[in-house]
């Protein structure tokens, strides 16, 4: 078995990009050895419900042709990326990994891309093809009756977490450096948590969304990458208007002029102490959780890592009561809502987990569901007090490593809610404010930990500086997982 060199499968978004402009590497090499790796290493990994070598090479030679005549059409010209199976693509059915969709593609018209689709193709971007989720994108794990179970690229008996899951393996493994995920309570930051990777849950709005998620303003679209430098260049090309989303916010209420989130990161880091004057209160459990011992070290250790680079850190004690109650009211009125057209008979045709969810949570009234909206407007006042004396907070992303595939929630749990075992997550899809998850180290059996940083709502980039601060600071914390594009192993 042959190992493709190490120029390709191990660099970042941006160092493609500089290896193109020097012309010591092409859109079509990277291109090729992303598709071989994907037939070597996606059956151990099951990481992709479709890939299209036609389409990623049409559009590679497309973008070698621009590096070529000097042109390129920006910072991510040719890069190969996925995108998970919950946006529309004009050129593929978009299943949302369910039977449901899978029975009547035939019949399926073409569509258009999903805003957050259209800005990757325009970026120059190379789809590779499209990710595994959940049925709908409803649980924090990643396995359906459609597509079957997907895995850990640290340990393929392990899940990668979800609802992105297939996302984060896809990056993890070198399938591609860049992403685009959904977030609706976590969706991006678990599997990133869970795989040693970066991803980013932008204030709600930032990155327009068509059509609107069937789950409403809970569900964020954002990038998911191995480096916070190649997510602030990825937002870059996915913040910018579309008239399709009726909740969008302007672009320029968050993106920095001139030069963008990457110019801006990256003047970020080249100062000794690029947290100077930030003041970040850190929370190990917000009041209502509870950590694995390894995990709680970790993050613990990153805590003092940004105050290392200048940050005034505190640890606080947050009396936050656990808002998943009213998380579910939103939540499962969402999921009622998008298997309501599909008839009566749909329980017979789902997740049996969903299935069950549902059974579990179905009870609601019109009177729940707006104590639930007051419980989310409670939440955004007490966290909008917070960062008036912080600039942002840090928690563990998740207070667990990853368990083993096939399961909703760990063996021996105590709840059958995914909720149950990730609860740093969904409260900030409540509050809409920006969430990123940065690896920051392993627990004492090699699993990665995610420390998670939040801004108040528009502090997109300021989320994204100390990201990116903390990573380039814990690099070496976090080694390459044992399935990987660069390895042998498979």
């Amino acid at each position: 078995m042959s190992t493709p060199h190490a120029s390709t499968c191990a660099l970042t978004a941006l160092e493609l990009t500089e290896a193109y402009r020097a012309g010591t590497l092409s859109p079509v090499e990277a291109t090729e050895e992303a598709l071989a790796a994907i037939t070597r290493l996606d059956p151990a990994l099951n990481a992709f419900c479709l890939v299209d070598p036609e389409g990623a090479r049409a559009a590679a030679r497309a973008a070698e042709q621009r590096y070529r005549h000097g042109d390129p059409l920006g910072p991510l010209d040719g890069v190969p990326v996925t995108i998970k199976d919950i946006f529309l693509t004009a050129d593929h059915p978009t299943l949302r990994c369910s039977r449901l969709l899978a029975d009547g593609q035939a019949a399926a018209p073409p569509t258009d891309d999903a805003p957050a689709v259209a800005a990757t193709r325009d970026a120059g971007c190379v789809v590779l093809g499209k990710t595994t989720t959940p049925e709908f994108a409803w649980k924090a794990v990643t396995d359906s009756p459609l597509t079957g179970i997907t895995r850990n690229p640290y340990d393929p008996a392990l899940t990668p977490g979800g609802s992105s899951g297939g996302s984060a393996a896809a990056v993890a493994a070198g399938l591609g450096p860049l992403s685009v995920g959904t977030d609706g309570g976590g969706s991006v930051r678990i599997p990133a948590s869970f795989t040693g990777t970066v991803a980013l849950k932008p204030t709600y709005g930032v990155v327009p969304m068509y059509p609107s998620s069937p789950f409403g303003t809970l569900a964020h679209a954002g990038p998911m990458t191995r480096t916070v430098t190649d997510a602030a260049a990825y937002m870059d090309a996915l913040v910018r208007p579309d008239y399709r989303d009726w909740s969008a916010v302007p672009a320029r209420a968050t993106a920095p002029e001139p030069g963008g989130f990457l110019a801006a990161v990256l003047e970020g880091t080249r100062v000794d102490r690029p947290l100077s004057g930030l003041r970040i209160a850190y929370s190990r459990d917000l009041g209502f959780g509870t950590n694995h011992r390894d995990v709680e070290r970790e993050v613990s250790a990153a805590a003092r890592t940004l105050e290392s680079l200048g940050a005034r850190v505190e640890e606080v004690t947050l009396e936050l009561a656990d808002p998943a109650d009213a998380f579910h009211v939103l939540w499962f009125a969402g999921a009622a809502a998008v298997l309501k057209p599909f008839g009566d008979d749909v329980s017979d045709r789902i997740d049996p987990s969903l299935r069950a969810a549902l059974h579990r949570h179905s009870e609601f009234t019109a009177q729940h569901y707006l104590d639930a909206v007051a419980v989310r407007m409670a939440l955004g006042v007490q966290l909008g007090a917070l960062h008036r004396d912080y600039h942002l907070l840090l928690t563990p992303t998740t207070p667990i490593p990853a368990f083993p595939a096939g399961s909703d929630v760990p063996p021996g749990w105590s709840d059958d809610d995914w909720t149950s075992w990730t609860p740093y997550t969904y409260l900030f899809n409540m509050t809409q404010q920006p969430a990123l998850s940065v690896p920051c180290g392993v627990t004492d059996s090699g699993l990665p930990v995610g420390a998670q940083l939040i801004g108040p709502r528009f502090a997109d980039l300021l989320v994204m500086r100390a990201g990116a601060a903390l990573q380039a600071a814990v690099a070496d914390r976090v080694p390459r997982p044992r399935i990987h594009a660069c390895s042998e192993e498979a």
